[in-house]
């Protein structure tokens, strides 16, 4: 994968098992458009969190990466129609849809994490992270490199 330092990067939660294989045999994840974070659409990659609680000694970590394709927004019932009667059955998701899966080597380390549901990161920080805390903060002078352009208006 060929990218600018600067490309928006999604970190996504892997909620199960059925998620991962969706994403890697029908390329495709689904996030719920109220939840999804400002900036977020804007994301040319997405990279996956697969928590310790699902996904037992996989877990803790970030494995997966994908470049995003499209956006695409739909009801629930139409992307998940055998769930057609769940109580969310009418809220809209994105459906956003992915290249192939990249594992990324080493993977990204939870360490002492909070839950999360996304964290809007950049290209370069995805590449340079040993640990989940590392996709959030630069230096003091790239966060307020970073502010002073979004107020600009030159970064989504």
């Amino acid at each position: 994968m060929h990218t600018d330092p600067y490309d928006t990067v999604l970190i996504a939660v892997l909620k199960s098992a059925q998620d991962l294989r969706r994403a890697q045999k029908e390329a495709w994840y689904r996030i719920p458009v109220a939840k999804l974070p400002p900036r977020a659409s804007t994301a040319r990659y997405i990279a996956f969190y697969q928590p310790a609680g699902v996904f037992g000694s996989e877990g803790g970590v970030v494995r997966y990466l994908a470049e995003v394709r499209d956006w695409e927004m739909l009801p629930r019932r139409e992307l998940l129609p055998a769930e057609a009667g769940h109580p969310r059955a009418d809220v809209l998701y994105y459906k956003v849809s992915l290249g192939p899966l990249q594992r990324l080597t080493p993977p990204i380390r939870c360490g002492r994490w909070k839950r999360f549901a996304f964290i809007v990161t950049h290209w370069e920080r995805l590449q340079q992270a040993a640990k989940m805390r590392d996709l959030l903060h630069g230096s003091l002078w790239q966060e307020r490199l970073w502010g002073a352009l979004r107020r600009a208006g030159l970064l989504e």
